[in-house]
């Protein structure tokens, strides 16, 4: 269904669509921001746009049947042209840190996938310092779930199990665990990331470093766009 959240950046989502070309198979994120450009695309789309998009996420993917968006695989589209996500941190290189919405797996495979990443977020979402918000997501798997934290917490890092909003420990939609791990800046978010993902259970992290080409900083319908030099 359509947000109705009014803090929903409509104009970064707007404003995205001026990526869109006609033809293009795109990457389609999850969490509050990318739902309001799902949307967006979905009124395009009825209008008579014609493109593929490549869910990442389950409850992406029904709001996108919900809106009429064709729909294929990863392995069908092969390379895509542009994924549009959210993001939970954006600092001043672009470097992001994403996971709050337990997606983050996926969405590093999708964005991976594509020539370019384009990131909407609103200005909460900026920090001078990646990790100032003091969280970093990371999927494991659930028979690893001991060594991981563990280790982390020999590595100066506490980690908690994340429960759903029903009390019970959260599964992914890829049927893991999410741990997450306390950070305090300044930190080499590249050591720290080649690091956990070197960990028996490890299945990726919430960093996503060097990977936006471009974020659409909304303000209401004000948009700033910055670009990866």
């Amino acid at each position: 269904m359509p947000s109705n959240d009014p803090t929903t950046p409509t104009g970064a989502a707007q404003a995205a669509l001026e990526f869109v070309e006609p033809g293009m198979s795109l990457g389609l994120g999850t969490g509050r921001a990318a739902s309001a450009f799902v949307e967006a695309l979905g009124a395009r789309v009825s209008d008579g746009l014609e493109i593929t998009g490549v869910p990442t996420s389950e409850a992406t993917e029904q709001l996108a049947r919900e809106l009429g968006i064709p729909l294929t695989t990863l392995e069908a589209a092969g390379r895509l042209d542009i994924t549009f996500d959210g993001a939970d941190e954006v600092d001043d290189a672009l470097d992001l840190i994403k996971g709050y919405g337990a997606a983050m797996v996926r969405e590093k495979v999708v964005a991976a996938s594509s020539e370019q990443l384009v990131i909407l977020v609103g200005p909460e979402k900026l920090v001078s310092a990646i990790g100032e918000r003091g969280r970093l997501p990371i999927e494991v798997l659930p028979f690893g779930e001991a060594l991981v934290r563990h280790e982390l917490a020999g590595m100066g890092l506490d980690a908690s199990l994340r429960e759903g909003k029903d009390g019970e420990t959260l599964v992914t939609d890829n049927g893991n665990w999410v741990l997450d791990a306390k950070l305090s800046p300044p930190l080499d978010a590249r050591a720290l990331e080649q690091t956990i993902v070197g960990l028996p259970g490890v299945l990726g992290t919430g960093f996503f470093l060097g990977m936006a080409d471009a974020v659409l900083v909304g303000s209401g319908e004000d948009v700033e766009i910055r670009r990866r030099s």
